[in-house]
């Protein structure tokens, strides 16, 4: 089986898949097109999310047998048309999961104690102890949005903190002993922070408007670890201004590129990214909840398992 890679991974990728017989071929540096053209003699691609694979690109992958994304998504992937052509899908949302419930912990700890606008201070030379009394998780009721791996892992995180975690998900009876399962309107009557764990889909596209803000029946603080685009960042920044959301912890943008790689098309910084940097209640990091020194090996290791498990025997 001829494998091309044309993302950069923890080397024990390729070792395991050497390990299967398979050959490996990189090819880090081409574009989308000089890459189709030459797709045709690989079984397989491994990617993160350098360009999309779309139809064009499907159609000219005839002889493909599966796309892995070293990552939790697939939105970069037409999975439908993929599917459709026999190509299987494979990700890896457990290699990252642990990574991602520290940091979304984390960051609302930061948060919650003012250590970033503390440390700031002192540098500066202030000593200010009550103008950063800080807020604790004992007791607060933490809402979640999406309540897969990500989700599990966050709850489980928040389990020695006697506080309160509650979700909401599309899928029935996924609750555990670490969270109870609510409808939205519970989750929006009780919740005091809201921590978004979604994949980027139609219902999850823009989903934290006005509208949705507007919901909850107490102001109430956001981390958001999934996708940028599951907030409209005008409405998060008019929230703010009014204190319905009385603080944010963003590791993910609206404004990203599909590679995660840059944050804006141009040198022009959008009006609400103005305020959020300025802000002294929001928390920001550059899509890394889920890029661990550990998590690096995890997501190729995930990888390698499940292409072993639909296509060899051999044990590693």
């Amino acid at each position: 089986m001829k494998i091309l890679h044309i993302d950069s991974n923890h080397p024990v990728l390729q070792e395991d898949l050497t390990l299967f017989g398979c050959i490996n071929h990189e090819d880090y540096t081409s574009s989308k097109t000089e890459i189709e053209a030459k797709i045709v003699n690989y079984d397989g691609i491994v990617i993160r999310s350098r360009f999309k694979i779309d139809k064009t690109f499907i159609d000219a992958a005839s002889n493909l047998k599966f796309i892995a994304r070293v990552g939790a998504g697939l939105e970069s992937i037409d999975c439908e048309y993929a599917t459709s052509k026999g190509i299987a899908l494979i990700a890896a949302p457990e290699g990252n999961s642990n990574a991602v419930g520290e940091h979304a912990l984390g960051m609302i700890l930061s948060l919650f104690n003012n250590l970033k606008k503390a440390d700031l201070e002192i540098r500066q030379g202030q000593w200010l102890r009550e103008a950063n009394r800080g807020l604790e998780l004992e007791g607060k009721t933490i809402g979640l949005i999406g309540y897969g791996n990500m989700g599990k892992a966050f709850a489980k995180k928040l389990k020695g903190f006697d506080c309160t975690v509650l979700c909401y998900d599309l899928k029935e009876n996924v609750g555990d002993e670490n969270c109870t399962q609510v409808s939205l309107q519970e989750l929006q009557q009780k919740t005091d922070v809201l921590s978004i764990h979604t994949p980027h889909n139609e219902q999850s596209f823009k989903m934290i408007d006005a509208d949705f803000i507007n919901g909850f029946k107490k102001p109430f603080y956001i981390i958001n670890t999934a996708r940028g685009t599951a907030i409209v960042t005008n409405d998060l920044v008019a929230a703010l201004i009014s204190k319905k959301i009385a603080g944010a912890c963003l590791d993910v943008l609206e404004y990203e590129k599909l590679s995660f790689e840059n944050l804006f098309e141009n040198n022009q910084l959008p009006k609400a990214f103005e305020y959020l940097i300025q802000a002294d209640n929001v928390l920001l990091s550059p899509h890394i909840a889920g890029w661990t020194i550990e998590s690096k090996y995890k997501l190729a290791k995930t990888i390698t398992q499940k292409i072993q498990q639909q296509f060899f025997i051999k044990e590693l």
